[in-house]
């Protein structure tokens, strides 16, 4: 078993490395779908995105699914984020763990970018029609123990881009490890996200009228932004009702610049959490710096209930926020 999960990883690497071109910096701007990249969950945004060795639970759909390994029971989240420029991001997502099996998930992100004016080359001022882009990915997660020491899980998620009279559809995969060696509080993960197939435009905004013939042009195809993600978390201090811990993860874009990202967090007797983070890029124009966030967890009629929030600085926009709540039975 050991010798076959050994060949599966080093597979999983080779791909990533063939698919996520390492920090490259030429192709930034040309990736589609980059509604993929918006993270969800108040705690992994506010330790700064470190949590692709130590998610746990609904959220590490995104982060890394083999997180979802680890939960008992039942759980749901919702998080609601005001995006920058006035963009709304909802996420909705389930898990539950079936004995013997392993770990389900569903989950849907919706992305609304608000009202925009329709103009065209004949009335650049605007023609009175108003239409309102959105994006979804709806996702399916499975996750289970794969030895004492090992979690494997994997994602699969249908994209749906609607953009007025233009629509694009497609399938993006994740794929992850985590590793507890039991060891002195380490643990160790792997995430491979966003690979899939290229996407491309269709319907009938493309059509055109030119000197009384009819002709439609047609969408160039656009990749997915993927990436490697290998995170690292320590588990410091474990005493009575205090626990503390510290994480990072390096990631490997294949349309950006790599980046760093640290976090720690510190929960007082398993429902108190106070957390932060950081993120580090040395691509030019990169948004994000320092996060914030607490979170509180509430029994109420044999039903935990999670309050959480984060913040996270943006540069050029407003600071982003995060605002989650969970219910786990």
């Amino acid at each position: 078993m050991k010798h076959k999960l050994a060949i599966l990883t080093v597979v999983l690497l080779l791909l990533a490395m063939a698919t996520a071109q390492a920090g490259n910096e030429r192709r930034i701007g040309t990736a589609g779908a980059t509604e993929l990249l918006i993270p969800v969950g108040s705690r992994g945004a506010a330790m700064g995105g470190s949590v692709v060795s130590n998610t746990t639970g609904v959220e590490a759909i995104y982060w890394n699914p083999a997180g979802l390994a680890d939960l008992e029971g039942t759980e749901v989240m919702f998080t609601h984020q005001p995006y920058i420029a006035d963009i709304d991001v909802n996420f909705a997502g389930i898990a539950t763990r079936v004995e013997g099996f392993g770990t389900l998930g569903l989950s849907a992100k919706i992305v609304s970018i608000g009202d925009i004016e329709e103009t065209t080359e004949e009335q650049p001022a605007g023609t009175g029609r108003v239409f309102s882009p959105s994006m979804a990915i709806l996702g399916l997660s499975y996750s289970r123990v794969l030895t004492a020491n090992v979690s494997f899980g994997v994602s699969g998620m249908f994209i749906h881009e609607d953009v007025f009279e233009v629509s694009a559809t497609g399938v993006a995969f994740d794929v992850g490890f985590q590793y507890d060696p039991r060891w002195r509080g380490l643990s160790m993960g792997l995430s491979i996200k966003n690979y899939g197939p290229s996407m491309s435009f269709s319907g009938r905004g493309f059509r055109r009228e030119l000197d009384g013939r009819s002709g439609a042009a047609e969408s160039a195809p656009f990749e997915l932004p993927s990436s490697i993600n290998l995170g690292v978390a320590y588990d410091f201090l474990e005493d009575g009702a205090n626990f503390a811990s510290v994480s990072a993860n390096f990631r490997s874009n294949n349309f950006y610049s790599d980046f760093w990202q640290a976090g720690a967090e510190y929960v007082y007797d398993g429902k108190y959490s106070l957390r932060g983070g950081y993120a580090f890029s040395e691509e030019d124009n990169y948004l994000y710096g320092a996060s914030v966030g607490a979170g509180v967890i509430l029994n109420v009629g044999g039903t935990d209930l999670s309050f959480e929030y984060s913040w996270q600085e943006t540069d050029v926009f407003d600071d982003n926020q995060f605002f989650t709540v969970k219910a786990k039975f």
